[in-house]
């Protein structure tokens, strides 16, 4: 009787003297949370909770850890959308402030008689020009912030892209044509029918096609329009100076211009809206392009049954 009660009494003081191991064990490991919470709340986003996988806080310290990961994550979001924003308005200054100027000076000699005779059809021949240039940067623009905006959304219904196609492009044969560039049109006549938003599919195409004649230099365009395997294919391909291999890699990030060839105009979001556009209605893009041969553009969305 005397040997139960006393490994009664040692069981007990065993158990006790567990209980105040795990308590200080997890008062301590409560105290490194808290400090850990507090220098992530410092701004200290690679900071993380160590434990043990059968301790007692050891679902705590995951958890936590998965929060602190995914809010860093939205603050590099919110990081990213702040920069971006602050090159959208350092862009605005220069791109839109610059020629509206410009244009101001030349529709101002026009109207006031400082020119005149062929002078002053010059001039308001160049301010035309120029107001339409303004316009398609503005376009571009607010095409960008309403497809980040809460209020975009896509139309998608059933559309059949090969005549849909054949009349985007019937409108750009003037302008090939003024500009001196030969052109390749390819567009099969039986029916390609594919889910897709008509306005989405039409800035898809007039932004390709708009960077061709701006920053390719180019004078042959090649467009082809194809069924491949369970996909339609559209291929927009030119013979211009072509894209370096280093900014291939960045060619659809926003406000991204290479450093040759886009520079010298352009917003740098014209590739960028075509590449969201054509993930949002589930498609892929491609670009291939060789210095001084030229570049390819493939577009793929899925035919529909």
């Amino acid at each position: 009787m005397e040997i139960i009660v006393f490994l009664s009494v040692v069981i007990a003081v065993l158990a006790m003297l567990i209980s105040i191991f795990l308590v200080q064990r997890v008062k301590k490991q409560i105290t490194e949370m808290t400090d850990a919470l507090m220098d992530v709340k410092s701004g200290n986003g690679n900071r993380r909770i160590l434990s043990v996988a059968n301790e007692l806080v050891a679902p705590l310290a995951y958890e936590i850890n998965e929060i602190v990961v995914s809010y860093e994550r939205r603050l590099s979001i919110v990081r990213q959308t702040e920069e971006t924003n602050r090159q959208l308005m350092t862009s605005l200054s220069h791109d839109v402030r610059t020629p509206l100027t410009t244009l101001i000076g030349y529709l101002d000699a026009a109207h006031k008689g400082m020119v005149t005779g062929k002078d002053r059809d010059d001039y308001i021949e160049i301010a035309r020009r120029k107001a339409h240039d303004l316009k398609e940067y503005i376009d571009i623009l607010f095409d960008w912030f309403k497809l980040n905006s809460n209020e975009f959304a896509l139309e998608i219904q059933s559309v059949e892209a090969a005549e849909l196609t054949r009349n985007i492009l019937i409108d750009w044969i003037p302008i090939f044509e003024d500009k001196q560039i030969g052109y390749d049109i390819d567009i099969p006549e039986q029916p390609v029918r594919v889910k897709m938003d008509m306005d989405s599919y039409m800035r898809i195409i007039n932004n390709l096609i708009q960077n061709v004649i701006t920053h390719s230099h180019a004078d042959k365009i090649k467009i082809m329009l194809s069924k491949k395997e369970n996909n339609m294919e559209l291929l927009l391909a030119d013979n211009g100076m072509g894209i370096e291999k280093e900014d291939l890699k960045h060619i659809f990030e926003r406000l991204y211009k290479c450093d040759k060839g886009r520079s010298e105009k352009g917003s740098g979001l014209g590739l960028s809206i075509v590449h969201q556009l054509v993930e949002k209605m589930g498609g892929n893009i491609a670009v291939e392009s060789v210095p001084g041969e030229g570049t390819e553009f493939i577009l793929f969305f899925p035919l529909e049954y």
